[in-house]
């Protein structure tokens, strides 16, 4: 098994973004979700794109949606998703995420044009269907709740509209960024049949074991990569190499 892509998510200052690259991000997360105490501004998030490309030594080219969504069914779709995402890497590396939250369509591609988005992250309750509509490849977020081993959650995903699928914890109320644990057994029996980004209270002491436990594509933390409310550079780095050391140990 490789190890999991890494997206550090909630940056909220240019020296965040810096410290994501010197960590080896592959994508990093801007939050534009209105009730999120992260929440960017346009100019904001700009500036934090600035930096990611300063740091990263390079200006990106943002894949298009059509680029990312092949013909295909199921796991084939997610799977040929995931390896377009993929082939982009090396080169634009890494890739910046826009996080949003039952926001009109319309906004949502607004803010990514102004920013210079490379991907949109649904993170509400959105239509699966809303994916379709947006100028950037998706990710779309997952919750399982309580009662669902799993079974159920992967019943709803829709191929054919998301290019990614993000499962997260079930929290009433909230839209990420909660810092509880998602359901590992549950998300592990969703990994088994797409390829997933696993967020929900990941820390760099339980890394390794949700890498064994779920076995996701990608792993996505906010909440346990900060100080004091703010993104810490020490714990962004011993995040990504636990996530590193747990596919060698």
């Amino acid at each position: 098994m490789s190890a999991p892509l890494i997206k550090l998510c909630g940056l909220m200052r240019p020296e965040d973004a810096e410290a994501a690259v010197a960590a080896g991000a592959d994508f990093v997360g801007v939050v534009f979700a209105s009730e999120s105490r992260r929440r960017r501004t346009v100019e904001q998030a700009r500036r934090i794109v600035a930096a990611v490309e300063s740091a990263a030594g390079s200006r990106r080219q943002h894949p298009r949606p059509d680029l990312l969504l092949p013909h295909g069914s199921g796991h084939l779709w997610f799977n040929r998703c995931r390896t377009g995402i993929e082939q982009l890497l090396p080169a634009h590396r890494p890739l910046v995420v826009g996080v949003f939250a039952d926001q009109p369509v319309s906004l949502v591609n607004a803010i990514s044009e102004a920013v210079g988005l490379d991907l949109i992250q649904l993170s509400g309750y959105e239509r699966w269907d809303d994916a379709l509509a947006c100028h950037r490849p998706v990710i779309k977020a997952v919750r399982i709740e309580p009662d669902d081993d799993g079974t159920f959650a992967a019943a709803d995903i829709e191929p054919g509209t998301a290019s990614l699928l993000l499962v997260d914890a079930f929290v009433p109320g909230a839209v990420g960024g909660t810092g509880r644990l998602a359901n590992w057994d549950a998300a592990a029996r969703v990994a088994s049949q797409f390829p997933i980004m696993l967020a929900g209270g990941l820390t760099p002491e339980n890394v390794p074991l949700a890498v064994h436990r779920v076995r996701p594509w990608a792993v996505d933390v906010s909440s346990g990569i900060e100080r004091d409310g703010h993104k810490d550079p020490e714990l962004m780095r011993s995040f990504a190499a636990a996530v590193r050391g747990a596919v060698r140990a």
